[in-house]
């Protein structure tokens, strides 16, 4: 019992002397926690794009990924890349597919002042950062042929395209936009290609009435209007033989190769390559959005992007190289990194606390390591100061000794109250010496008072 006392009172002087050391981190602890709000919130919006589309399909494999880690993806569909972008921009999402060339120019804040050229010019994506380019999103142009003919009329350029009922795809996705810009650099007019704006399942459906001559349309072949197209009777890719000149005109398109057959090797189609040209669709989110779930993201895309498809290798993407945006520290890391070794590990949600937290334990040891060196000393004086706090007792009793007058008997009790409370003392045996220096003392006064006794008798 004496043992387990000593145990528990040697506990107790080592937290009340570590004690303020102890607070101090704790509290420098909490508020760097506060500062840097390690856990990501529960819930994240990622904008995709119209049912049945591949932004639709590829925001349902993030929702998938992301929920095994305990965050839910609402998914907001939306028109397309367009729509997308602008949602990001006003805050109402925090991360979301957008496509190459979908960027807005920066915007002059003042009209009044542009015209002298004072006026501030704000850019609508400063905040906005990329994780990562993610597939190739073809510019498809299906053409319809004409009745009666054999084989589907595929024009080579843009400008045959003049005199057709042509539908663009909805605003909100881009279309619309960017086929003004280019029939512009055709040579087209507006009014010289009747132009509509249904939505990809209804323009399908459309063409294959014979209501259309032609659908254009952005997506990744994983569509399912996409797929639908290549497989329809009478209808064909249209491939331009001017696609390298675009490529100039228009940065952020490239062009790809749709391999023959790749669509069906069974029915051969396409019944030869075809040239495409495509923009890459890059995963973006905002500034403010919590860094562990861009790591999140970031990381899901690995998975999600990284095999081989119609009109590009394995491992091609995700990638940094073809991004519009600046790519965001963890995006970066996700793709041209090593994951941290404790990720491999640790669970998502400690992983995460020890990569936010890391610098801060780090800057509070280097902190702390001097302010541990008075936790000995103050420990040794709690010990000490149970046995010598009697000390000033013992020296009462003693000068009292040299007064005649005091009873000697009563002296003789009291250092035997003394000896009684030293002996209840409970010190570590590195300290006993000085508990049994005190008892020593004590009886070496109450020897002097016993001679002084025996004296006076």
């Amino acid at each position: 019992m004496r043992r387990l006392t000593l145990l528990l009172l040697a506990i107790r002087d080592l937290l009340v002397s570590a004690g303020p050391v102890l607070l101090l981190a704790v509290g420098l602890l909490a508020a760097a926690y506060v500062w840097l709000d390690p856990q990501p919130p529960k819930t994240v919006r990622l904008a995709t794009g119209p049912e049945g589309s591949a932004y639709a399909g590829f925001g349902q494999r993030y929702a998938q990924a992301l929920a095994r880690e305990g965050i839910t993806v609402q998914l907001v569909p939306t028109e397309g890349s367009v729509a997308n972008l602008q949602l990001l921009q006003d805050g109402d999402v925090d991360v979301a597919f957008v496509r190459g060339g979908s960027g807005a120019a920066p915007v002059v804040a003042n009209a009044s002042a542009a015209a002298s050229g004072t006026a501030a010019v704000t850019d609508p994506n400063e905040s906005i950062q990329s994780l990562g380019a993610l597939f190739y999103e073809p510019l498809w142009i299906f053409v319809r042929s004409p009745r009666g003919a054999s084989a589907p009329r595929a024009p080579g350029t843009l400008a045959q395209l003049k005199g057709l009922r042509v539908n663009v795809d909805q605003s909100g996705s881009g279309v619309p936009a960017l086929m003004q810009r280019l029939l512009k650099a055709s040579g087209l007019d507006a009014g010289d290609v009747r132009l509509s704006e249904l939505d990809a399942p209804a323009a399908a459906q459309a063409l294959q009435a014979g209501r259309l001559d032609a659908v254009v349309l952005t997506s990744a072949p994983q569509s399912a209007v996409v797929q639908r197209l290549l497989r329809m009777p009478g209808v064909a890719p249209l491939e331009l033989t001017q696609a390298d000149a675009y490529t100039r005109r228009f940065p952020f398109f490239r062009t790809v190769t749709l391999p023959r057959g790749v669509a069906d090797l069974a029915a051969d189609l396409p019944p030869h390559d075809v040239t495409l040209l495509a923009a890459t669709t890059s995963l973006l989110t905002r500034e403010q959005t919590h860094p562990a779930l861009r790591q999140l993201f970031a990381q899901a895309a690995q998975t999600i992007h990284s095999r081989a498809g119609w009109l590009n290798g394995a491992r091609e993407f995700p990638n940094t190289r073809t991004s519009e945006l600046p790519v965001s520290p963890e995006g970066d890391r996700a793709i041209n990194g090593t994951p941290a070794f404790w990720q491999r590990y640790l669970p998502f949600w400690a992983s995460n606390l020890v990569q936010r937290m890391w610098l801060v334990i780090g800057g509070l040891i280097v902190l702390l390591l001097p302010l541990s060196r008075v936790v000995p000393p103050l420990y040794t004086f709690r010990v000490r100061r149970r046995v010598f706090r009697w000390y000033a007792r013992l020296r009462q009793i003693e000068a009292r000794a040299q007064d005649p007058r005091v009873a000697r008997t009563a002296l003789l009790d009291e250092l035997d109250e003394l000896d009684r409370v030293a002996n209840q003392i409970a010190v570590p045996l590195a300290h006993a010496d000085e508990l049994y220096a005190l008892r020593d003392n004590i009886d070496t006064v109450r020897q002097r008072v016993l001679v002084q006794r025996s004296e006076g008798a």
